[in-house]
């Protein structure tokens, strides 16, 4: 294996790029360069070659996960099953998770204590929390902790009905706002209390 080129300036994802003999492109990073000490000509062995290339699928892997969890928190799982469906070897994939774990940037507990904190902060009920929480990949071993102090949410739904409904005697208009509270995870019976204490005549909009 033969290093044809390699740029002197890295993209702006820093990858530095190198074309090797047979026309194949690698994008490599810095560490990569400067472990392989490599420049334009330089001929690798057989068994050189092989550990570039597991070197760059390795730090290929590292680097996405970085960026993904840079953009968004994320479980473990998520995270091997995003960098999977990128194009990354599924062994590389779960290597790289693993280097986030050790790194501590990857936190199964932290990121359902997170995705917890959004839904309330969004006024989201707590059927729409455990919705988040599995659609994260979060392991269910972690549920019960995040979700143990979520707030009652009784004050956010007279606030969202009052805002939403302008005539309470107008049924179309109060069901699609009691539609939108359940699609907001909010319990029929939490809702019916709410529209009790307001003293809405809603006897036939819930279903036994």
């Amino acid at each position: 294996m033969r290093i044809e080129s390699l740029k002197t300036v890295p993209d702006r994802m820093g990858r530095y790029w190198a074309v090797l003999d047979d026309g194949t492109r690698l994008g490599l990073y810095r560490q990569t360069v400067e472990d392989f000490r490599l420049y334009p000509g330089k001929e690798l062995s057989q068994e050189e070659g092989r550990k570039l290339l597991e070197a760059v699928g390795s730090m290929s892997a590292k680097m996405r996960a970085v960026r993904i969890v840079s953009a968004a928190s994320v479980s473990r799982r998520d995270l091997e099953e995003r960098l999977v469906r990128k194009g990354e070897d599924p062994a590389q994939a779960k290597e790289a998770v693993e280097w986030m774990e050790e790194l501590r940037l990857v936190d199964d507990r932290a990121t359902a204590e997170q995705v917890v904190h959004s839904c309330v902060s969004r006024g989201y009920g707590l059927a729409r929390a455990k919705q988040a929480l599995y659609e994260k990949r979060i392991p269910k071993e972690f549920w019960q902790e995040a979700l143990a102090d979520y707030p009652d949410q009784r004050e956010h739904i007279e606030a969202f009905l009052r805002g939403r409904v302008k005539d309470p005697g107008d049924e179309k208009q109060l069901r699609r706002a009691i539609d939108a509270l359940l699609r907001r995870g909010h319990g029929y019976s939490q809702i019916r209390r709410v529209l009790d204490t307001l003293s809405w005549e809603t006897e036939d909009y819930f279903e036994e």
